[in-house]
């Protein structure tokens, strides 16, 4: 069995979106993107890290407070 890399999976997706929008054009691409894959990204890592901002912001390159806003923006955290 052979592994599907994320990067397939997304470009296998617009191309069912762009596919689906049947000529029409799309709107707001880059944010419906980032909008869709960074909820679940956070969910697992946040996940994996055992709900340690800390260590799931290093992880994620990003920092801490930034991972909050984006916790708090995904209502991952109340």
């Amino acid at each position: 069995m052979t592994k599907k890399k994320i990067e397939d999976c997304i470009r296998d997706s617009l191309e069912q979106y762009f596919k689906d929008l049947r000529g029409t054009e799309p709107h707001a691409v880059h944010d419906m993107v980032i909008g869709t894959v960074e909820k679940p990204m956070l969910e697992v890592v946040m996940k994996h890290a055992d709900g340690n901002q800390s260590k799931a912001a290093e992880w994620l390159g990003i920092n801490r407070n930034t991972l909050r806003r984006k916790l708090l923006d995904h209502k991952l955290i109340p």
